[in-house]
Protein backbone atom coordinates (compact mmCIF):
# COMPACT_ATOMS: atom_id res chain seq x y z
CA UNK A 1 0.00 0.00 0.00
CA UNK A 2 1.34 3.43 -0.94
CA UNK A 3 2.42 5.87 1.73
CA UNK A 4 -0.29 8.33 0.72
CA UNK A 5 -2.97 5.70 1.47
CA UNK A 6 -1.47 5.07 4.89
CA UNK A 7 -1.15 8.76 5.73
CA UNK A 8 -4.80 9.32 4.84
CA UNK A 9 -5.94 6.37 6.94
CA UNK A 10 -3.80 7.66 9.80
CA UNK A 11 -5.43 11.08 9.48
CA UNK A 12 -8.86 9.44 9.64
CA UNK A 13 -7.90 7.54 12.80
CA UNK A 14 -7.64 3.99 11.44
CA UNK A 15 -5.77 2.15 14.21
CA UNK A 16 -3.83 -0.31 12.04
CA UNK A 17 -3.04 2.18 9.25
CA UNK A 18 0.64 1.13 9.17
CA UNK A 19 -0.16 -2.58 8.82
CA UNK A 20 -2.62 -2.37 5.93
CA UNK A 21 -1.72 -4.34 2.80
CA UNK A 22 -3.86 -3.24 -0.11
CA UNK A 23 -3.07 -6.46 -1.99
CA UNK A 24 -4.61 -8.52 0.81
CA UNK A 25 -8.32 -9.07 0.08
CA UNK A 26 -9.28 -9.20 3.74
CA UNK A 27 -7.39 -6.00 4.52
CA UNK A 28 -9.09 -4.29 1.57
CA UNK A 29 -12.54 -5.33 2.76
CA UNK A 30 -11.87 -4.43 6.39
CA UNK A 31 -10.82 -0.89 5.41
CA UNK A 32 -13.91 -0.48 3.24
CA UNK A 33 -16.20 -1.66 6.04
CA UNK A 34 -14.46 0.63 8.56
CA UNK A 35 -14.89 3.64 6.25
CA UNK A 36 -18.62 2.93 5.96
CA UNK A 37 -19.12 2.24 9.69
CA UNK A 38 -17.08 5.15 11.04
CA UNK A 39 -16.98 7.89 8.41
CA UNK A 40 -19.23 7.61 5.37
CA UNK A 41 -22.39 5.98 6.82
CA UNK A 42 -24.19 5.68 3.51
CA UNK A 43 -26.32 2.80 4.79
CA UNK A 44 -28.28 2.32 7.96
CA UNK A 45 -26.63 -0.15 10.34
CA UNK A 46 -28.95 -3.01 9.41
CA UNK A 47 -28.26 -2.46 5.70
CA UNK A 48 -24.51 -3.03 6.08
CA UNK A 49 -24.91 -6.79 6.53
CA UNK A 50 -23.48 -7.73 3.12
CA UNK A 51 -20.46 -5.48 3.60
CA UNK A 52 -19.82 -6.95 7.03
CA UNK A 53 -19.58 -10.47 5.64
CA UNK A 54 -16.04 -9.89 4.34
CA UNK A 55 -15.39 -13.60 3.83
CA UNK A 56 -18.37 -14.09 1.55
CA UNK A 57 -17.57 -14.85 -2.12
CA UNK A 58 -20.26 -12.39 -3.23
CA UNK A 59 -18.68 -9.50 -1.30
CA UNK A 60 -17.36 -8.01 -4.54
CA UNK A 61 -20.93 -7.56 -5.79
CA UNK A 62 -21.87 -5.85 -2.52
CA UNK A 63 -18.83 -3.58 -2.90
CA UNK A 64 -19.79 -2.69 -6.49
CA UNK A 65 -23.33 -1.83 -5.36
CA UNK A 66 -21.94 0.21 -2.48
CA UNK A 67 -19.71 2.23 -4.81
CA UNK A 68 -22.70 2.88 -7.04
CA UNK A 69 -24.83 4.01 -4.07
CA UNK A 70 -22.20 6.52 -2.88
CA UNK A 71 -21.90 7.71 -6.49
CA UNK A 72 -18.23 6.81 -6.83
CA UNK A 73 -17.16 8.04 -10.30
CA UNK A 74 -14.34 5.46 -10.60
CA UNK A 75 -15.15 2.38 -12.65
CA UNK A 76 -13.72 -1.15 -12.53
CA UNK A 77 -10.41 -0.52 -10.70
CA UNK A 78 -11.03 -1.52 -7.09
CA UNK A 79 -7.86 0.10 -5.73
CA UNK A 80 -8.78 3.45 -7.28
CA UNK A 81 -12.28 3.06 -5.89
CA UNK A 82 -10.90 2.57 -2.39
CA UNK A 83 -8.69 5.63 -2.83
CA UNK A 84 -11.76 7.64 -3.80
CA UNK A 85 -13.67 6.33 -0.77
CA UNK A 86 -10.84 7.39 1.53
CA UNK A 87 -10.83 10.86 -0.01
CA UNK A 88 -14.61 11.05 0.28
CA UNK A 89 -14.37 10.08 3.96
CA UNK A 90 -11.83 12.84 4.55
CA UNK A 91 -14.13 15.35 2.87
CA UNK A 92 -17.07 14.26 5.05
CA UNK A 93 -14.89 14.42 8.16
CA UNK A 94 -13.89 18.00 7.36
CA UNK A 95 -17.48 18.99 6.55
CA UNK A 96 -18.80 17.53 9.80
CA UNK A 97 -16.15 19.35 11.84
CA UNK A 98 -15.98 22.56 9.84
CA UNK A 99 -15.76 24.81 12.91
CA UNK A 100 -12.84 22.86 14.36
CA UNK A 101 -10.97 22.76 11.07
CA UNK A 102 -11.66 26.44 10.41
CA UNK A 103 -10.17 27.30 13.79
CA UNK A 104 -7.12 25.13 13.04
CA UNK A 105 -6.67 26.84 9.68
CA UNK A 106 -6.88 30.27 11.35
CA UNK A 107 -4.28 29.26 13.91
CA UNK A 108 -1.96 27.92 11.21
CA UNK A 109 -2.32 31.12 9.16
CA UNK A 110 -1.64 33.25 12.24
CA UNK A 111 1.43 31.18 13.07
CA UNK A 112 2.70 31.49 9.48
CA UNK A 113 2.14 35.25 9.58
CA UNK A 114 4.04 35.58 12.85
CA UNK A 115 6.88 33.47 11.50
CA UNK A 116 7.02 35.69 8.41
CA UNK A 117 7.32 38.80 10.61
CA UNK A 118 9.81 37.21 12.99
CA UNK A 119 12.02 34.80 11.03
CA UNK A 120 13.40 31.86 12.98
CA UNK A 121 16.69 31.02 11.32
CA UNK A 122 18.94 28.24 12.50
CA UNK A 123 22.41 29.63 12.13
CA UNK A 124 25.62 30.05 14.09
CA UNK A 125 25.65 33.71 13.09
CA UNK A 126 24.15 35.65 16.05
CA UNK A 127 22.66 38.22 13.66
CA UNK A 128 20.44 35.52 12.15
CA UNK A 129 18.94 34.72 15.55
CA UNK A 130 17.77 38.24 16.34
CA UNK A 131 14.13 38.98 17.07
CA UNK A 132 13.47 41.66 14.46
CA UNK A 133 10.25 42.77 16.14
CA UNK A 134 11.51 43.13 19.70
CA UNK A 135 11.61 46.51 21.45
CA UNK A 136 15.34 46.13 22.02
CA UNK A 137 15.94 45.72 18.28
CA UNK A 138 13.70 48.69 17.45
CA UNK A 139 15.44 50.94 19.97
CA UNK A 140 18.81 49.91 18.54
CA UNK A 141 17.74 50.88 15.02
CA UNK A 142 16.41 54.25 16.12
CA UNK A 143 19.63 54.93 18.04
CA UNK A 144 21.70 54.27 14.90
CA UNK A 145 19.32 56.42 12.84
CA UNK A 146 19.77 59.27 15.30
CA UNK A 147 23.58 59.07 14.97
CA UNK A 148 23.27 59.09 11.18
CA UNK A 149 20.73 61.94 11.30
CA UNK A 150 18.11 59.88 9.51
CA UNK A 151 14.45 60.72 10.23
CA UNK A 152 12.60 58.15 12.29
CA UNK A 153 9.93 56.19 10.39
CA UNK A 154 7.03 54.48 12.25
CA UNK A 155 8.11 51.19 10.65
CA UNK A 156 11.50 50.39 12.17
CA UNK A 157 12.42 48.13 9.24
CA UNK A 158 12.09 51.04 6.80
CA UNK A 159 14.33 53.10 9.08
CA UNK A 160 16.83 50.23 9.04
CA UNK A 161 16.73 50.16 5.24
CA UNK A 162 17.48 53.90 5.13
CA UNK A 163 20.43 53.41 7.48
CA UNK A 164 21.73 50.58 5.32
CA UNK A 165 21.59 52.71 2.16
CA UNK A 166 23.45 55.57 3.82
CA UNK A 167 26.16 53.26 5.15
CA UNK A 168 26.62 51.60 1.74
CA UNK A 169 26.87 54.90 -0.12
CA UNK A 170 28.65 57.15 2.35
CA UNK A 171 30.51 54.90 4.78
CA UNK A 172 31.94 52.22 2.51
CA UNK A 173 35.69 51.51 2.38
CA UNK A 174 36.26 53.80 -0.63
CA UNK A 175 34.55 56.73 1.07
CA UNK A 176 36.51 56.19 4.27
CA UNK A 177 39.81 56.18 2.33
CA UNK A 178 38.94 59.37 0.47
CA UNK A 179 36.07 61.14 2.26
CA UNK A 180 36.53 64.40 0.34
CA UNK A 181 35.53 62.70 -2.90
CA UNK A 182 32.05 61.99 -1.54
CA UNK A 183 31.38 65.24 0.29
CA UNK A 184 28.81 67.28 -1.58
CA UNK A 185 30.10 70.79 -2.18
CA UNK A 186 28.62 73.91 -3.65
CA UNK A 187 25.55 75.98 -3.05
CA UNK A 188 22.48 74.01 -1.91
CA UNK A 189 19.79 73.73 -4.56
CA UNK A 190 16.63 75.68 -3.59
CA UNK A 191 14.27 72.73 -3.86
CA UNK A 192 11.20 74.53 -2.58
CA UNK A 193 11.75 77.54 -4.83
CA UNK A 194 11.96 75.65 -8.11
CA UNK A 195 9.08 75.62 -10.57
CA UNK A 196 7.89 72.03 -11.03
CA UNK A 197 5.60 72.93 -13.92
CA UNK A 198 2.40 72.37 -12.01
CA UNK A 199 0.46 74.03 -9.21
CA UNK A 200 -1.49 72.44 -6.41
CA UNK A 201 -3.91 74.02 -4.00
CA UNK A 202 -2.17 72.90 -0.81
CA UNK A 203 1.40 74.03 -0.19
CA UNK A 204 2.39 70.86 1.68
CA UNK A 205 1.17 68.63 -1.14
CA UNK A 206 2.93 70.79 -3.74
CA UNK A 207 6.23 70.61 -1.83
CA UNK A 208 5.94 66.83 -1.61
CA UNK A 209 5.27 66.71 -5.37
CA UNK A 210 8.40 68.81 -6.03
CA UNK A 211 10.54 66.39 -4.01
CA UNK A 212 9.08 63.37 -5.83
CA UNK A 213 9.73 65.04 -9.18
CA UNK A 214 13.38 65.65 -8.27
CA UNK A 215 13.79 62.06 -7.06
CA UNK A 216 12.37 60.86 -10.36
CA UNK A 217 14.88 63.00 -12.26
CA UNK A 218 17.67 61.54 -10.13
CA UNK A 219 16.52 57.98 -10.95
CA UNK A 220 16.51 58.83 -14.65
CA UNK A 221 20.05 60.25 -14.41
CA UNK A 222 21.28 57.13 -12.60
CA UNK A 223 19.71 54.97 -15.29
CA UNK A 224 21.36 57.03 -18.02
CA UNK A 225 24.71 56.69 -16.28
CA UNK A 226 24.38 52.91 -16.19
CA UNK A 227 23.38 52.86 -19.86
CA UNK A 228 26.46 54.92 -20.74
CA UNK A 229 28.67 52.52 -18.78
CA UNK A 230 27.25 49.55 -20.69
CA UNK A 231 27.82 51.34 -24.02
CA UNK A 232 31.45 52.02 -23.10
CA UNK A 233 32.00 48.37 -22.16
CA UNK A 234 30.50 47.17 -25.45
CA UNK A 235 32.62 49.65 -27.41
CA UNK A 236 35.76 48.42 -25.65
CA UNK A 237 34.98 44.89 -26.75
CA UNK A 238 33.99 45.63 -30.35
CA UNK A 239 36.75 48.20 -30.95
CA UNK A 240 39.53 45.89 -29.78
CA UNK A 241 39.15 42.55 -31.61
CA UNK A 242 41.69 39.81 -31.02
CA UNK A 243 43.69 38.70 -34.04
CA UNK A 244 44.49 35.04 -34.51
CA UNK A 245 47.22 34.89 -37.14
CA UNK A 246 46.97 31.10 -37.30
CA UNK A 247 43.46 31.36 -38.64
CA UNK A 248 44.41 34.10 -41.08
CA UNK A 249 41.49 36.26 -40.06
CA UNK A 250 40.50 38.93 -37.57
CA UNK A 251 37.90 38.12 -34.98
CA UNK A 252 37.27 37.24 -31.43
Amino acid sequence: MSNIFKRRLQALGYLEWDKVNINDVQHFRKVTLWLEDQKIRQYDIQDRKELRDIKNESWSKAFAKYCNDVKCPVLNNTVDRLEWLIGYAIWLEAENNIEEYSQNVKEIKLKMKQEAIVPHLKSKNPLDNLNFDSNEFKNGIYSVAKLLRIPRHPNHLITLKACSKLVQRRLNSECLRNPNSKIIRGKPFPVMNCDPGFQLKKTAVENAAKILALLYIQDIRNLQTKINEVIVQVQNITANPKTDTKLGKVGK
